[in-house]
């Protein structure tokens, strides 16, 4: 299916495929909110519309179209402003494309999903793209007199999707006994008694791990009988982007739409299931059909079968079983005779075949290195990450580098003036409107970490630290160790608030004041190890941090360089049927506190999220050898 965005001379829509994430629900604790999937689906439903540039706007209370004053930061384009047309408190916004669907398809046009704003609300709407040679409007209404709210620059002012037209008329809800369907009311009564014990040992046994405080089956899209519930079982939307494009042939309006036949929305019951399955079930109409008169087989997204395709021959090397390859091909989309023929064909192989070989010198690594590691967990308090205060060099040395463990390390700092004057109101002043290099827009990439070139912003240190104390901001922007060589001359001004650690680390060395972080809260370190020994200096705000130890490195799927499959040990979608060894992963979990410096060995897998507004010192100049990166099979 199409969706075509016609651009007038001058035209130049900011458009984007929106995301899951919200900043409010990364703000939960444990992300929790992300474990509703209803919740992500429709945080990444559609498509949204930006500003493109940051302002302001007010509504007296009136109702007259002067009652909404706008101001707009200098030098952007009044022709995009937002304005006041109508008066009654509601701000107007000209959407700058002209949108056309395929026949019988209509644009729903609204605000992003679940992305509440102070003191306004967005107005929905539903437009005949199909045939209309008009471009429509988004607004919003104000909800509080006086009240200043801000957009942000690249901020969504309005949210997209399409939607059949006239599919509602034929909608004929009914209410039934949920005991005249046997078998779901089996399910039911099965899922509220699981349910009511799940929730009742989790409130006796706390587990320590987030992703073991919620039940998943309707995430891994099984019943309670453990079968899938439909073939097509999404847990992420993958939309495209908009590119360059041409029109369609005989793009006209559309035709007469043809009668559909009803949908009814009841349960199947027991006799009704037998006659049902000779016959096509109602489906939603697939994207590729217009009318919805009969249903069509799913079509195969190429994108996701390429991703399947490349992970599936690894998968085949380490011992996976080719069935379930096969029906993930055919939950793709993949006929199956085809999806047969690529499984069989991956399996004899000759790369398939001497990569077993590989692969179980490979797992002979794993089992030495878990074995390894049992040993050392035999130690008294190895189930924590110790905090020590008063550690000297040689017990360092001793219990903690030489062997590879971390510590935290209580009391070091105590005397640095950093630690009382890093407010946001003091860096802005120290280092003024210097340039200085940053990761920005972040959340347009789960995969952030990998792409960081792609993600390099410039921008006054001064306006940056506007941006990042701003409400909301979460992970889209921070400075990072990896920006440290844009930004060393603008972040020597702050050394000299700044101590050493003389016990551990080398003033002599290349970097002896280490490499700087400054970020909102929300911002994430993907899951990933170091290629040195690093120490992890908290000077202001909180940082919590997942660990796990270097031997683990077969339970946690390392698949691409330093990073692992999975990005977020929190997150609720992972899906534990394809990551099984997950589950035996000992997780570190610990809060550094601002005053307090982690030592994080080599190897040592870990993400990092801020819990607030956060600056944070990285150093590897140890007194010890750490130049192990230098052997490191790129």
């Amino acid at each position: 299916m199409d969706l075509i965005c016609y651009l007038h001379p001058g035209w130049e829509p900011l458009i984007r495929p929106a995301a899951a994430t919200r900043a409010w629900m990364d703000n939960t604790p444990e992300a929790f909110a992300y474990r509703c999937l209803p919740l992500n689906i429709a945080n990444a439903h559609g498509w949204e519309i930006l500003t493109p540039f940051a302002f302001e706007a007010r509504w007296s209370g009136g109702t007259a179209v002067s009652d909404i004053e706008i101001r707009l930061p200098a030098g952007a384009r009044k022709d995009l402003a937002p304005v006041s047309l109508f008066g009654q408190g509601v701000m107007t916004f000209h959407i700058f494309g002209l949108f056309r669907t395929p026949p019988h398809w209509n644009l729903w046009v609204g605000g992003s999903p679940n992305s509440p704003k102070d003191g306004i609300y967005p107005l929905s709407g539903i437009v005949e793209t199909d045939w209309s040679p008009y471009t429509f409007t988004m607004n919003w209404r104000f909800t509080r007199p006086n009240h200043w709210v801000r957009f942000e620059e690249k901020e969504p002012i309005c949210f997209v999707y399409p939607v059949q037209r006239g599919y509602l008329d034929d909608v004929k809800p009914v209410f039934v006994p949920m005991e005249k369907n046997a078998d779901l009311l089996r399910q039911f009564r099965a899922w509220s008694a699981s349910r009511d014990q799940f929730q009742a040992k989790v409130a006796k046994e706390q587990p320590a791990a987030g992703a073991d405080k919620w039940q998943k089956r309707y995430y891994r899209g099984v019943d309670m009988d453990e079968k899938p519930g439909v073939s097509d079982h999404q847990i992420k939307p993958r939309l495209s982007e908009f590119a360059p494009g041409e029109a369609p042939a005989g793009d006209a309006p559309a035709p007469q739409r043809e009668k559909r036949q009803p949908v009814v929305l009841a349960p199947f019951a027991a006799e009704e299931k037998r006659a049902a399955a000779a016959a096509p079930a109602a489906q939603p109409v697939p994207e590729k059909s217009a009318p919805a008169s009969a249903p069509t087989a799913q079509a195969a997204d190429p994108a996701a079968v390429q991703r399947a395709l490349q992970s599936i021959g690894t998968e085949l090397m380490f011992g996976a079983e080719p069935a379930p390859l096969v029906q993930r091909l055919i939950a793709l989309g993949a006929p199956e005779a085809e999806a047969r023929r690529i499984i069989e064909t991956a399996v004899n192989d000759p790369l398939v075949v001497n990569g077993r070989a590989a692969a179980k010198a490979l797992r002979k690594r794993d089992w030495l290195l878990e074995t390894m590691e049992k040993h050392w967990q035999l130690r008294p308090g190895s189930e924590r990450i110790e905090r020590r205060a008063g550690l000297s060099s040689e017990e360092f040395l001793d219990r903690y580098f030489a062997p590879g463990r971390p510590v935290i390390l209580a009391g070091e700092m105590a005397e640095w003036p950093a630690l009382a004057k890093f407010t946001p109101d003091y860096l802005r002043a120290k280092i003024g409107g210097r340039t200085i290099e940053f990761q920005g827009e972040r959340t347009k990439s789960e995969r952030f970490e990998m792409y960081k070139d792609a993600h390099r912003r410039e921008m006054p240190f001064d306006r940056f630290v506007d941006l990042i104390v701003q409400p909301g901001v979460g992970n889209d922007a921070y400075m990072t160790a990896y920006n440290s060589a844009k930004n060393a001359e603008a972040i020597a001004l702050l050394h000299g608030d700044l101590g050493f650690f003389d016990k551990f680390l080398d003033r002599a060395a290349a970097q002896p004041h280490g490499m700087m972080w400054i970020g909102p809260a929300g911002t994430v370190t993907s899951l990933h190890h170091d290629l040195t020994d690093n120490l992890i200096a908290q000077l202001v705000g909180r940082k919590r941090i997942k660990t796990a130890a270097a031997a683990d490195v077969a339970k946690i799927y390392n698949h691409h360089h330093v990073f692992s499959e999975i990005a977020d040990l929190d997150d609720p979608r992972i899906d534990h049927a394809r990551y099984p060894l997950l589950k035996e992963l000992r997780v570190y979990d610990v809060v550094l506190n601002p005053g307090e410096a982690l030592f994080m060995p080599i190897g040592w897998w870990h993400q990092v999220k801020s819990l607030d507004f956060s600056v944070t010192i990285t150093y590897t100049n140890f007194r010890w050898p750490n130049e192990a990166y230098r052997g490191y099979p790129a």
